[in-house]
């Protein structure tokens, strides 16, 4: 934790009143009721200290505080002013940005030599004769003509003037976008002190709009540190916008290829980007890359830079995860074809509406990939597929078989390493996605819960048929007392008051608002359209990241209790531990065993989407501490198992024969010979307590209800079907069954059909067949049984709550 100072500084933190002023009431004579309650950014005078290195992967990195102070707050990028400049008067203040932006440090970015360089390189040598576009031995004239249509990117530089001019428009055009854009400043002196001492940064963020690419180099440019080469994902026409962008250091996709995935099948692309990236760390040059939470799409990227260390190319480097938390994301979400009438057309609406929310950066520590992946302490020789782990428990009711961590060999494909002098070995591979998924973990840790996120969790998950303003504001109070007890920064401050309109004013085309001449307090109802849940549940998602092993164990909880119910029994409960006697039907006074409850958990675990949980814990660990924050935020109560023996009897437990264990073992503990403790969890009773077991449970209700309908519609298409459009499909399917059922349209979203097609493929539920024309899927002969298909619908469904 960090203690909070009342600086100058750190009064940026409450929320920008240019909107707050600005900002019209949600409705004529609908004002909510003042209260004196405030609402602080941190839990007395502490604030979460959020973005710190992972105490088991890297903790020599974690050790070097390199000069961090964790009291140095935020401050808004947007807010310049005469007292950043050398000079003060009446005109300095009018033209105050431009002074700023010409004060700022820039670090040359020499590309002498470098399209040499790189066509000498063994890779780009290699692929060149692979496709025989330029014989062994041949001269460098004719590597050349066959490299011309990468010689841009290989040309990439950063000029000192465009940049300029650049980031002082950036400034400009943001502040009509945003109210502000707070940066938090703890670790800011550890990149400069990493800065000096050479270190090669590449700084790694979940891709969430195309405005992210443009916010970590100027904020980067702000604080004089290295703007890094920037990995842009979209195809830009414009010859002219092109060259712009590459005089600022933007690697963009080559003019043949439309999208990414297509440029990463081109052999010799892949080649000549991993020597453009050696000649970039050579050179000191920093770099910026957005992995995509859904599909992993950037993860190639971290695999070029793992190969280079490996191969001894790249003594070392650090990376820098990046949290990225928008009031309201902006709609510029990632297009693959980009014009110049398309940025005109974006820029006009920008320019057009007034500042809408805030942004808030967390640049995370820095750590070394060297260290994390030649210290060991990142486990991947347990990674299992998942219909390994979970076929035999769904298929045949084998709990013992869900054991293992789950291997996601799609975030990496192996048609990533087709330009690699010698593929590397599953375990490097599995290496190297750890990395990917370790990022994403990061990145998305040390994203602040803004209020719109939170009020977004409330509305979807806890008070879906309307709540009163009162009621919403007190949930607010606690929701925000629950983020900050798990180390989340949120990103507000202020009165109870101003966060709640404040939030709602953003939320209002999403909302129904209405209110009874009799009652003060307003009514508010989330709107029942599939816009506005989407909308929603996409901003909630970083409250559900934060309450993740609350929602999973909350899950299970909720699994064994509908099978209790189902069961019909009403007088005592079935377990391997005796019952008890269930006073009513409405009371949840169970008894719960402790080892179902575990593999109940543990099955769950296996079925989340990549980036809710760390790689470098194991899925059992993440099991027991998922039942764990179920008890210690009052919703269970751990009973221990009557004995025949007391624990304390020391004598009779030793009657029996000894065990032994090895001592060698590094995980060796003198508690390993005994027995393990039996115990059980019992519900509370509270009235509380129901309300916060459902409010958990309905966090993962859109992820898994995607699922079950996914698995009930396979049979409605006639297969092999290409991947993309199977996926579209399956997306319709979603669509229509919401709309039937008019309700839950928080599953039928793009990212829930493509996160549901990739599980159903790990299960061995579809089969993928690789034809010239692309990816076909078909149904695996044992999904063709309908018997197979509902037990698959049986299990997901269990821990859908309803």
């Amino acid at each position: 934790m960090e203690q909070e100072k009342n600086d100058g500084i750190n009064k940026d933190t409450v929320l920008p009143l240019p909107i707050q002023q600005n900002r019209p009431a949600l409705s004529c004579g609908l004002k909510i009721r003042k209260m004196m309650k405030t609402v602080l950014p941190c839990l007395g005078k502490f604030r979460p200290v959020v973005g710190q290195c992972c105490h088991q992967c890297t903790p020599d990195s974690l050790s070097k505080k390199l000069g961090q102070n964790y009291s140095l707050g935020f401050h808004n990028l947007l807010s310049v002013n005469e007292t950043q400049t050398r000079y003060r008067g009446w005109l300095v203040r009018r033209v105050c940005c431009a002074l700023f932006v010409s004060g700022c440090k820039v670090y040359g970015s020499p590309v002498s030599g470098r399209v040499e360089r790189v066509c000498q390189s063994n890779r780009v040598k290699k692929a060149l004769t692979a496709e025989h576009k330029a014989p062994e031995g041949g001269d460098g004239h004719g590597q050349l003509d066959c490299l011309s249509p990468f010689l841009p990117l290989i040309n990439t530089c950063i000029s000192s003037g465009i940049l300029r001019f650049v980031c002082w428009a950036m400034l400009k055009m943001f502040a009509s976008v945003f109210g502000s854009i707070q940066v938090n400043l703890n670790h800011l002196s550890a990149l400069h002190r990493a800065s000096q001492e050479g270190s090669l940064l590449v700084y790694v963020y979940v891709r969430q709009s195309a405005v992210d690419c443009a916010l970590i180099p100027l904020v980067l440019f702000y604080h004089s540190l290295r703007v890094p080469y920037t990995v842009c994902p979209l195809q830009i026409k414009n010859a002219s916008l092109r060259s712009i962008l590459q005089k600022v250091g933007v690697v963009l996709l080559p003019p043949s290829a439309p999208t990414e995935e297509d440029a990463e099948m081109d052999t010799l692309y892949q080649s000549v980007m991993t020597a453009l990236v050696r000649e970039l760390l050579h050179e000191g040059q920093a770099i910026s890359i957005g992995v995509s939470e859904r599909s992993g799409l950037g993860g190639q990227w971290l695999a070029r830079i793992r190969q280079l260390i490996k191969e001894g190319s790249v003594p070392d480097v650090s990376l820098v995860p990046v949290g990225i938390s928008y009031d309201c994301v902006p709609k510029t979400y990632i297009q693959v074809d980009v014009g110049l009438k398309s940025i005109f057309q974006w820029l006009w609406c920008l320019f057009c509406s007034r500042p809408e929310g805030s942004v808030r950066i967390h640049l995370a520590q820095p750590f070394s990939v060297k260290e994390m992946c030649e210290s060991g302490r990142c486990r991947v020789d347990e990674w299992l597929p998942l219909q390994d782990l979970l076929l035999p428990v769904i298929l045949n009711n084998r709990a013992g078989s869900a054991f293992g961590q789950r291997r996601m060999s799609w975030l990496l494909p192996s048609s990533y390493y087709a330009s690699e002098l010698e593929e590397p070995s599953r375990s490097e591979r599995n290496l190297s996605i750890a990395i990917i998924l370790h990022l994403i973990f990061s990145a998305t840790s040390c994203m602040a819960v803004m209020p719109t996120s939170l009020m977004s969790s409330l509305l979807l998950y806890k008070h879906r048929k309307g709540v009163s303003t009162s009621v919403l504001c007190r949930d607010v109070a606690w929701l925000t007392e629950e983020l900050l007890f798990r180390n989340k920064d949120v990103g507000f401050g202020g009165s109870l008051t101003e966060v709640v309109h404040y939030s709602l004013s953003l939320l209002a085309p999403h909302l129904i608002i209405a209110a009874a001449p009799s009652k003060k307090d307003p009514l508010i109802v989330p709107c029942p359209s599939l816009a506005a849940t989407l909308h929603l549940s996409y901003m909630a998602k970083t409250v559900t990241h934060a309450f993740i092993s609350e929602a999973v164990g909350a899950c299970a909880v909720s699994a064994m209790l509908c099978e209790v119910a189902h069961s019909g029994v009403s007088s005592s409960v079935r377990s391997d531990v005796e019952g008890v006697e269930v006073k009513g039907d409405t009371e949840f006074d169970v008894v719960l065993c402790q080892s179902e409850l575990t593999a109940r958990t543990l099955q769950l675990c296996h079925l989340l989407p990549p980036g809710f949980m760390p790689p470098c814990q194991s899925s059992q660990s993440f099991a027991l501490d998922a039942i764990d924050s179920l008890v210690r935020c009052g919703i269970l109560i751990q009973e221990e198992v009557p004995r025949d023996v007391p624990i304390c009897d020391f004598w009779k437990k030793q009657e029996g024969p000894l065990t032994w264990t090895t001592s060698d073992d590094p995980y060796h503990s003198d508690s390993d010979c005994e027995e393990p403790d039996l115990c059980s969890y019992k519900i509370r009773q509270p009235s509380h307590c129901p309300e916060m077991l459902f409010f958990l449970c309905r966090m993962l209700a859109g992820h898994l209800r995607a699922l079950c309908w996914t698995t009930i519609g396979l049979d409605l298409f006639e297969m092999p079907l290409a991947e993309a459009e199977f996926v579209a499909q399956i997306h319709s399917h979603l669509c229509d069954t919401a709309n039937k059922k008019k309700q839950h349209y928080e599953s039928c979203s793009e990212e829930a059909a493509h996160t549901a097609v990739r599980t159903l493929i790990d299960l061995g539920v579809l089969l993928e067949e690789w034809q010239k024309e692309g990816v076909f899927l078909a149904v695996s002969p044992l999904f063709q049984l309908s018997e197979n298909r509902q037990k698959l619908h049986r299990f997901i469904s269990q821990y859908l709550y309803n």
